[in-house]
This record gives C-alpha cells, sequence and structure tokens, in this order.
C-alpha cells in the first residue's frame, strides 16, 4: 500500500496541478505569449518533434561527452586525494573556488578561448559535474571501514589490491550519488553553453523561439529538457545495479 502511495500522491499532485494551469489559462484567456496551457504546450512538441529530436541529440552529445571526461577526471582526483593529504590539502581549496565563480561569467571566456564550436560547452558540463562526483567519491573512500583495510594491509596486500577489493567497492554508493546529480547537471551545462554561443540544441532553438515570443515552444524545449535530465538520471541508476548489484540488495534491506 504503501509503495503505491508513493507512486500515485505525486501523478495525483501533477494531475492537479496541470489541471489548474489549464482551466486558469482558458477562464482568464491569457495569451499565448505570456503563458501557453498545458494542451499547448503538448501540441507544439508533437507539431515540431522532428526539430526538437535533432536539437536535443545535439545537447545531448555535449552533455554525454562533458559528463564522461569529468567523471573519469572527478574518480582519479577523488583517489588521488584519498591516497594523499597534501595532495588534498593543497588541490580542495581551487575544488571550491572552481563552483564560487558563476558559470555565466566564465562561458564567454571559454568560447573567446576555445572558439564556437564543440568544445566550449563541454568544457561549461565539466565545470558543472565535476565537483559532486569529486566530493562524494571522495568522502566516501574516506569513510571505509579501515579495520577491512589493515586486514589487507596484514595479508601484504597492495594500495591497488586495497582499492580495487575495499574501497571503490564500498565507495561505490557515494561515487553514484555524485553522478546522479551530475547526470542532472549536464543537461543543462551544456544549454548554458548553447546559450552564450551555438548554431544547434536546445538552448539554441529555446532562445531563437524567445525572441520570437512563442512560449509554447519555449515550454515545449523545458519539457524535453526535463525529460532528458530524468533519463540520463535513470541510466546512472540502472548503471549502479547493473555493476554493484550488492547495493540493490542492501537497498531492499
Amino acid at each position: 500500500m504503501k509503495t503505491k502511495q508513493k507512486v500515485m500522491m505525486p501523478i495525483l499532485v501533477f494531475i492537479l496541478v496541470i489541471s489548474i494551469w489549464e482551466m486558469s489559462v482558458r477562464a482568464f484567456h491569457i495569451s499565448l505569449y505570456v503563458l501557453p496551457a498545458p494542451s499547448k504546450i503538448v501540441m507544439a512538441i508533437l507539431d515540431n518533434f522532428d526539430i526538437l529530436w535533432m536539437h536535443s541529440m545535439v545537447t545531448l552529445k555535449e552533455a554525454l561527452i562533458g559528463l564522461v571526461i569529468s567523471t573519469l577526471l572527478a574518480i582519479w582526483i577523488a583517489i588521488g586525494m584519498d591516497l594523499s593529504k597534501v595532495f588534498k590539502t593543497s588541490i580542495y581549496p581551487y575544488l571550491i573556488v572552481t563552483q564560487t565563480v558563476p558559470i555565466m561569467v566564465l562561458g564567454p571566456l571559454f568560447s573567446i578561448w576555445l572558439g564556437f564550436g564543440l568544445a566550449p560547452k563541454v568544457l561549461i558540463v565539466i565545470f558543472m559535474c565535476f565537483f559532486p562526483v569529486a566530493i562524494s567519491f571522495c568522502d566516501a573512500l574516506g569513510q571505509v571501514d579501515e579495520k577491512q583495510v589493515n586486514l589487507l594491509k596484514s595479508f601484504g596486500a597492495s594500495t591497488f589490491q586495497i582499492y580495487k577489493m575495499i574501497k571503490i567497492p564500498s565507495g561505490a554508493l557515494g561515487l553514484f550519488s555524485g553522478l546522479k546529480v551530475a547526470a542532472t547537471y549536464c543537461i543543462g551545462g551544456a544549454i548554458v553553453g548553447e546559450w552564450l554561443s551555438s548554431s544547434a540544441g536546445l538552448g539554441y532553438y529555446m532562445l531563437r523561439v524567445k525572441n520570437g515570443y512563442m512560449l509554447d515552444k519555449v515550454f515545449a524545449c523545458v519539457v524535453m529538457i526535463i525529460i532528458w535530465s530524468i533519463l540520463l538520471n535513470l541510466a546512472v541508476t540502472f548503471i549502479e545495479y547493473m555493476v554493484f548489484p550488492h547495493l540493490k540488495k542492501g537497498k531492499r534491506k
């Protein structure tokens, strides 16, 4: 019963909000260029699906490349910080600094330095996705039971074996927690990059239709962004359960 409630309650709230939205737009005769009704947004998605799909593929490519690079970089940096306190003390403040500078400030600089192609969008995604993965994984590695590590050391295990057998499997939950956040951020990062300089992508298309006051198409882009973000988050969860099935069993218990 509780499981059904967890599924049904968000659906009911969604239906209620959409219904109120639709009725309010119709009752108060709100113009399309101010606030489109949900039915108009659905029609915009259906009528322009080919265009939205084409631009989605551009955005998805930028997001996935940035996500993969940022994840690999974050894993190595996190392991390095766990191995060396000196390295962690030296680099940690700079990781914090990368999150204090607004990405809208860095974006134009990336475009000047790297041009208007794929590179600046990917770099923006890396900046947005790197931090949660690195910090979550580093914290998870630091919380591994020292007794287990010392036991392996007593059997003569190397550093590589310790990380392979104990630390990485134990820290996997933290890694995937950060990766789920990054998977949600990566689409937004690609969109920001496209706002600043692009000739294709959902961000580019959104700006184009916004300038024409076609808000139904703007909301159609927003819906596509939400869908892709959710799908990437679910994909990370699926990979988590495939690579570490014991995590799924633990959550069930």
